[in-house]
């Protein structure tokens, strides 16, 4: 778990000013990893009286300067996780929507090689795993 020292330690790396929201942000995040906008805002208002739109641009701030990943599966609404500087991808149950990391099955940034690159450059690959996690497994197979 990030302490406080740690998280504003971060933003100053990424050259961004120490604020309480930023602060209470990055810290929503890191409790709830794979968290959609309306959790983060009633965990920051929880502790901050802050504006819907101060989060989101708090979010946005955060993300363009790689603190945070944005992650969109299929379906789901905008999530965000403080895990980032890695490849790792996603497994979503088809279910409840439950979202856990899987960890990048070859180990380094991009795990998968494109068949054709089109002279891109490529530093990221996305892969989504789908299923049922296993409490949605178990209540399925439940007569």
């Amino acid at each position: 778990m990030a302490t406080p020292a740690d998280l504003e330690d971060r933003l100053r790396g990424a050259a961004l000013r120490v604020t309480r929201p930023r602060l209470a942000v990055l810290s929503a995040v890191h409790e709830r990893p794979h968290a959609d906008t309306d959790t983060i805002i009633r965990s920051v208002r929880s502790e901050l009286d802050v504006s819907h739109q101060a989060v989101y641009d708090v979010l946005r701030a955060l993300t363009t300067a790689g603190l945070l990943r944005r992650i969109q599966p299929s379906g789901s609404v905008a999530r965000y996780e403080s895990r980032v500087g890695d490849n790792h991808h996603h497994v979503v149950c088809r279910s409840c929507g439950a979202i856990e990391d899987v960890d990048c099955a070859h180990g380094s940034a991009p795990c998968l090689t494109a068949s054709d690159d089109h002279d891109y450059l490529i530093d990221e690959a996305e892969v989504v795993y789908w299923g049922l996690c296993p409490a949605c497994s178990t209540t399925s197979r439940t007569p």
